[in-house]
């Protein structure tokens, strides 16, 4: 099946690094961040992994649970993690789903023929507390991911879901932002007293509102 922005992810039951879980229940009310791996013990994946440990923090911060996956045994994962924490100096203490018979692969689509018959592609998917795809990143096997930019997206998107803004072009949290077009421009004031710039009719910015 093909997963769209706006569709409900699916949920699922899988064995982990960390045990069996059910997708739902772990996340909770907590936004969610799914991403999977070829296989393991590969290069760009330990990387990626290792920087995603490092950021536990910063995921924390935002109310963001993180789970990998790999085709590969729990115990592999297991293995695998203890390399990871040697050489990127970190510890992953998030679930990696053991995923052999592609289950979980299938119900993200994550399996792309003309890249790799049986492997994962390198996909990410964001999903918000009522269950939402917010976001969908699929790289190739041979690029590892920005984290930066997944971090920046969170950002924008828990913002917008909370007021009535969109974050512009190479946008950062706590720079200004949009103000979308379904507020007129005289109503701007009311509902953003930090004050607004109209560039265009239809191109309204003000400071971010949380800041």
């Amino acid at each position: 099946m093909s997963i769209r922005l706006g569709d409900t992810a699916p949920n699922f039951q899988a064995e982990t690094s960390i045990g069996n879980i059910d997708f739902y229940e772990y996340l909770g009310d907590s936004w969610g961040v799914l991403f999977s791996h070829p296989a393991d013990y590969t290069p760009v994946c330990t990387t990626e992994l290792g920087r995603t440990a490092a950021l536990k923090s910063e995921f924390e911060k935002r109310n963001v649970k993180v789970l990998a996956l790999s085709v590969d045994s729990a115990e592999s994962h297991k293995g695998w993690i203890s390399d990871i924490n040697e050489t990127q100096n970190t510890s992953v203490e998030f679930p990696i789903i053991a995923d052999a018979d592609k289950t979980v692969a299938n119900l993200y689509d994550m399996i792309h023929p003309n890249a790799s018959e049986t492997q994962t592609v390198r996909s990410l998917f964001v999903i918000s507390p009522d269950k939402k795809v917010k976001l969908t990143i699929t790289y190739p096997a041979s690029t590892g991911r920005n984290f930066n930019e997944v971090l920046r997206v969170i950002d924008s998107l828990q913002l917008t879901a909370q007021y009535t803004v969109a974050t512009p072009a190479d946008w950062n949290d706590g720079d200004d932002v949009i103000v979308i077009n379904s507020i007129k421009t005289e109503d701007i004031p009311d509902k953003f007293p930090k004050g607004h710039k109209v560039i265009k009719p239809y191109l309204r910015t003000t400071p971010q509102p949380n800041k």
